[in-house]
């Protein structure tokens, strides 16, 4: 199954469950999509986390029933898989800047979250700078992190910003940003900032060695100010350059790799910093390819 087709395909399936207590790894097991590259795939196109989408989708639909109909707060929190009508209250103030009781008295604006519609243009011709490049197993020293599939978005650049603010920072630069989740299915993965490991020095506390193991890689430039130049071709990955190529992933391995924004005059602001994604393929199945 293509991308576009299996989030549309995912799509439905969130609408048709919406009042069920559904989660990211059913709506990824319904596709036969890994959890690692779902997620991904799914924030990157569609600009919502798979969990965002759902509870937006909630706080819509809960606001439409309140302002049409008679039923109480306590029941909508009930339908909406919400474990009391407190948590229901604060998640709809959060979403519609009013509490329930206020929309219901005062007619307050609500706010609207339709149904994703996705269109993707898969157009021949786009020009994308990669590199296939095989690569034996490299160790690396780092400090990691376990993140939820729910909000990495927000907290990776917490992460990074935590780890340069600190003394860390002093033995670890910072020349890769790896996530990792061998199994492709857990809730969580782990996300690693490191450089390459010097086996010659010892391993300051608080730091690990790790070792990516060999794959070919799909290896893309990234021209630009980041984050903006590692989004931007993060969405061509999947938009245009995975669904028309004959490769699919790999492994549940994702790796950034930053140049030293030493070598640039405004750093990783300047126009020209230059930094890669690094995916690890295979050729498809062409039973899978076909479906």
């Amino acid at each position: 199954m293509e991308w576009t087709q299996a989030i549309s395909e995912a799509v439905k399936y969130m609408e048709h469950h919406i009042t069920e207590d559904i989660t990211l790894y059913d709506v990824a097991e319904h596709v036969n999509i890994s959890l690692f590259y779902f997620h991904k795939g799914f924030s990157i196109l569609c600009g919502y986390s798979v969990m965002e989408y759902i509870r937006n989708r909630r706080m819509a639909l809960a606001a439409e029933e309140l302002v049409t109909s008679d039923i109480t707060v306590t029941e909508l929190a009930m339908k909406y898989a919400y474990d009391s009508s407190d948590s229901f209250t604060k998640a709809f103030s959060r979403f519609h800047g009013s509490t329930p009781l206020a929309v219901r008295r005062d007619k307050t604006t609500i706010k609207t979250f339709a149904p994703l519609k996705l269109t993707v243009l898969l157009k021949g011709g786009y020009i994308m700078d990669y590199r296939i490049v095989k690569k034996e197993a490299f160790t690396v020293l780092g400090v990691s992190k376990e993140f939820s599939y729910e909000n990495p978005k927000q907290d990776i650049p917490l992460f990074w910003q935590e780890h340069c603010a600190s003394e860390k920072c002093q033995h670890v630069y910072g020349m890769f940003g790896i996530n990792i989740d061998p199994q492709m299915g857990n809730e969580k993965f782990e996300y690693l900032i490191a450089d390459v490991y010097n086996p010659s020095i010892d391993i300051p506390k608080g730091f690990e060695v790790r070792t990516i193991p060999a794959f070919t890689w799909a290896v893309f430039a990234c021209r630009g100010a980041c984050p903006q130049s590692i989004q931007t071709v993060n969405i061509k990955i999947f938009s245009e350059w995975l669904p028309a190529s004959d490769y699919e992933f790999a492994a549940g391995y994702c790796i950034e790799m930053y140049t030293s924004p030493e070598e640039y005059p405004n750093g990783t602001n300047d126009e020209n910093y230059y930094s890669e994604l690094w995916i690890p393929i295979q050729k498809k199945c062409k039973d899978r390819k076909d479906q």
